[in-house]
């Protein structure tokens, strides 16, 4: 194939995952006015915070216990994605035709193991859907998709539910599911791994860990510890300030500081010739852990902005050149390691939860969102020290 041919087929495979993006950003908002509705739906439905917080505990438990496994489907690609896609609409469906106790259970579970099903599958497939030199590119719309369809969920959830009730707000979070369903179902974009020539053994979870370099343990141990960072912020933000207008002002500066980080990568891929690796992964994450830090301070609503925008780009960057790096593995383990990286995740964010929620019984939101994030900038300050005197010597 020549020079010209294979270009074109670049740009056609780029069109089409660009296309994608598009139902993932759409998948994205109904997630995220999904958590906002679901939480206030179990409060309204049992009136208690211990209810409210074992069926939020519940779906983060799943959502960890799904990447000890989602491995293994995720070479099912397209299959896995629509599968899960459908389960989640469906559960949304079922919940607005018997709202109980039961069937709220059953639906937090089937929300913790889709969603992570669903990502596990993406980010693995990317490299074969757009080839893995574009893999950094495409990883770069995936996080402006999601930022989106983020900020989009929780300032419409503040709007749907109050002026249409709960019934609707699921209804739209399933159809948004569907989409994201038919539109992988309608793109020819190839999702499954090739059958190998000769069938390998499943690699278990602790084989793989012994198998991967150092590199990429120490990356899932920052993003674990930046996991944790991030749901003491979610946590404290609305006991800091109630408001609305700051909670709108504060995702908003986020989310745009998120579609930036797509550019900068962009650019940084232009200079250098390939996408960051491990040490600005490192000091992405500290730069996102002092601004989130800084964010609680009390600032005027100037600094607030470019503060959180900091956060956001910050955010971008770390997510983009961590998700691109994982990508350079086999794929006998790209998927593995997708799912133990999901698994690390859900769990740090569900011990955050914890932490933060008893912490601030007894200390004001800076003080626990400093310790935190003070965690994750100690972990990922640690990579960053090792990768740099490895580099050096």
């Amino acid at each position: 194939m020549g020079t010209n041919a294979l270009l074109q087929e670049d740009r056609r495979a780029l069109r089409l995952f660009v296309a994608l993006v598009g139902g993932y950003s759409v998948s994205a908002y109904g997630t995220y006015l999904n958590l906002v509705a679901l939480s206030l739906f179990t409060w309204h439905l049992t009136g208690s915070a211990f209810t409210t917080g074992v069926i939020m505990a519940l779906r983060l438990t799943c959502g960890f216990l799904g990447g000890l496994v989602a491995g293994r489907i995720a070479v099912a690609g397209r299959t896995a994605m629509i599968g899960s896609d459908i389960a989640q609409a469906a559960a949304m469906v079922a919940l607005v035709i018997w709202p109980s106790l039961a069937v709220l259970c059953a639906v937090a579970v089937v929300m913790g193991v889709g969603n992570t099903f669903f990502a596990v599958a993406l980010r693995s497939s990317v490299p074969r859907m757009v080839g893995q030199h574009q893999r950094t590119k495409a990883n770069g719309y995936l996080v402006t998709g999601r930022s989106i369809g983020t900020v989009l969920g929780f300032v419409s959830a503040g709007v749907l539910i109050p002026a249409a009730g709960y019934d609707a707000a699921f209804l739209v979070n399933a159809a948004s599911f569907v989409v994201c369903a038919a539109t992988l179902a309608a793109l020819p974009l190839g999702t499954t791994t090739p059958e190998p020539s000769r069938p390998s053994a499943p690699i278990g979870t602790l084989k793989l860990l012994r198998t991967l370099p150092a590199c990429f343990l120490g990356m899932f141990a920052v993003r674990g510890a930046d996991a944790l960072g991030s749901a003491s912020h979610n946590v404290a933000l609305p006991i800091f300030t109630p408001a609305p207008a700051f909670m709108s002002q504060f995702w908003t500066a986020w989310a745009i500081g998120a579609f930036s980080a797509h550019h900068v990568v962009s650019r940084w891929v232009e200079r250098r010739g390939s996408p960051p690796g491990e040490r600005a992964f490192a000091i992405g994450t500290c730069v996102m852990s002092l601004a989130f830090f800084t964010a609680f301070t009390g600032l005027p609503a100037v600094g607030l902005v470019v503060v959180v925008f900091a956060a956001g780009l910050a955010d971008g960057l770390t997510e983009i050149s961590y998700v691109s790096r994982l990508q350079t593995l086999p794929e006998e383990l790209r998927g593995r390691a997708f799912g133990v990286s999901a698994s690390v995740e859900a769990g740090g964010f569900a011990i955050g939860m914890l932490i933060a929620a008893g912490l601030l019984e007894a200390l004001p939101p800076p003080a626990v969102v400093g310790l935190l994030h003070g965690a994750a900038l100690v972990t990922a300050g640690t990579l960053l020290l090792i990768s740099t005197t490895l580099r050096r010597t």
